[in-house]
């Protein structure tokens, strides 16, 4: 997206009613908006690329969103989405966050904490590309690309995985807590909870350790977590 111009948004819900409140609502948000009502057209546009950001709700005809968003990231469509479903459980986030969403929007929501989720997951896109690495020893992450290695290994995370890594590496050494990781990489607390930071951790610190990295995220007890030095 650049600077000054109005970010693109595709809607996908099958309701009438949510897709004009959102269509109205966000374009009052200095949005441009295009709606879908299913999973084929949300597809067929989606695959354009020309979208900053796509609001996916799950269940919507043809094709399911998880399917959709599948389908994108299979054929390395990179457009941040967030998935949107009456569903709150822990297990509905996590399956829908490893698939490659970058934010779980859970019904009914509050409009304002939508638009301030999406400006966030806007902001993370736009800066992602624009910075290069960040090297701490071994360990190296390409923010242009969203890859990671550590020595001449490649740590192959899910973009979930991958913007926790990032959070805890643009300050390492410094102790997040649940609550500022939460912020930071779901975007807001009604899109994850606490727990789900838990598991998230336990994935990459399971990854890393594969390559060789046992011990880089740390957890200070009672405080939160630090990225450190390999064990």
């Amino acid at each position: 997206m650049l600077a000054g111009m109005r970010p693109q948004i595709l809607v996908v819900d099958d309701e009438p009613g949510v897709r004009k409140a959102l269509d109205r609502g966000l374009r009052a948000e200095g949005m441009d908006v295009t709606v879908a009502a299913d999973g084929p057209t949300a597809l067929r546009l989606a695959r354009t690329g020309s979208f900053d950001a796509i609001l996916l709700d799950i269940m919507i005809p043809g094709l399911s969103g998880y399917r959709v968003l599948q389908e994108l990231r299979s054929a390395r469509v990179t457009t941040p989405v967030l998935l949107v479903s009456a569903k709150d459980g822990e297990i509905d986030q996590a399956d829908g966050l490893d698939l490659g969403a970058d934010g779980y929007v859970v019904k009914p929501f509050s409009f304002v904490v939508l638009v301030a989720q999406l400006r966030a997951t806007l902001r993370r896109a736009a800066s992602g590309t624009a910075r290069g690495r960040i090297r701490l020893g071994p360990l190296t992450i390409d923010r242009a690309t969203r890859t990671v290695r550590y020595d001449d290994a490649d740590v192959p995370l899910s973009p979930r995985e991958y913007a926790l890594l990032e959070a805890l590496a643009t300050r390492p050494g410094t102790v997040h807590t649940k609550q500022e990781l939460l912020d930071e990489v779901w975007g807001d607390e009604q899109a994850a909870t606490r727990n789900v930071v838990e598991v998230y951790i336990g994935y990459v610190r399971r990854k890393l350790a594969a390559a060789g990295a046992d011990g880089l995220v740390r957890t200070v007890r009672g405080h939160g977590y630090q990225l450190g030095e390999p064990r």
